[in-house]
């Protein structure tokens, strides 16, 4: 498939707004018209995870992305409790900040999985309307979650050391073992990556937020209900090789999910939106054209 262009970083980061949460400053992107479709970042890394994507998805959809608290651009409370709830909560107030009523479609990686899968918690107790919900590569299930050794580092008393010690060496060592082999991050990617981590002493915060593992088993049941239960149209795209959250995931996916729509992409690891966007693209526009096209059906359009 055809490369997409990407941004770089610094143009990125200049195309940035902000609002407050809870008085944390908050950085955010918005581009494009018509309905609304959030994006949501992975964890170590930021919502410049989507740059491949964003002027494309922009033509199509109003296209909404922040970097959650602790993450990239916004603001890293030391001794701060972070969670998954509270990251759902962000995710809402900046669609109120935004003045966003209408059904939101949700495009969602990595730790922002967790999140997605709380709002459609909430769609189902009538808290957020949302339209759709696609999954990349991202623990939906802690059974099948295998966190990597520096994961389960920052989750022991030895977390708070270690992140502070994080270093874009680290980085690149953790990094290369979960993408496919043939699709490695570049130099220039890691020095991106490494600047939105390392931005307000993120490093120090590391430990803090991998807390999202336990939040994870914890809220379990509550996500799995939600979305056996759910109408609200979801498909997995899922890189196939990724240690973390590949094929085995979503085996376990389709397990549990009644009519199961799951994409597997071959030689693909944790970072389908950076190692294979055009491919993503394809698959999820594809996904939001057959519901359209179901939807106008439905409606005698």
């Amino acid at each position: 498939m055809t490369a997409l262009p990407g941004i770089a970083l610094a143009d990125w980061r200049a195309q940035g707004r902000g609002f407050s949460f809870n008085g944390q400053a908050i950085r955010y992107w918005v581009a494009g018209e018509g309905e609304p479709l959030l994006l949501i970042h992975g964890f170590p890394t930021a919502s410049w995870d989507w740059h491949y994507l964003w002027q494309a998805l922009a033509q199509k959809y109003r296209v909404i992305a922040c970097d959650m608290l602790g993450f990239g651009y916004s603001a890293k409370p030391l001794g701060h409790r972070y969670s998954l709830l509270e990251q759902a909560d962000l995710q809402q107030a900046l669609l109120g900040h935004l003045g966003i009523a209408e059904p939101v479609h949700v495009l969602a990686h990595d730790y922002g999985d967790s999140v997605a899968q709380e709002l459609v918690a909430r769609h189902q107790e009538g808290r957020i309307q949302l339209a759709s919900c696609v999954f990349l590569n991202g623990g939906l299930f802690p059974e099948t979650h295998r966190p990597v050794l520096m994961q389960k580092l920052l989750l022991s008393p030895l977390g708070p050391l270690l992140g502070g010690l994080f270093s874009r060496a680290k980085l690149k060592a953790n990094l290369t073992k979960v993408f496919g082999p043939q699709t490695p991050p570049s130099e220039s990617e890691l020095d991106a990556f490494w600047e939105l981590i390392a931005h307000n002493d993120g490093p120090k915060v590391m430990h803090l937020l991998i807390r999202y593992i336990l939040d994870r088993r914890t809220n379990r049941e509550r996500w799995v209900a939600a979305m056996q239960e759910t109408s609200v149209p979801m498909r997995v795209i899922d890189g196939a090789v990724d240690p973390i959250s590949g094929a085995h995931m979503v085996e376990r996916y389709r397990e549990l999910i009644a009519n199961p729509d799951t994409v597997l992409l071959p030689a693909i690891g944790h970072y389908p939106q950076t190692e294979a966007p055009a491919e993503v693209l394809a698959h999820y526009l594809e996904f939001r054209e057959r519901w359209e096209a179901k939807a106008c059906k439905d409606a005698l359009c």
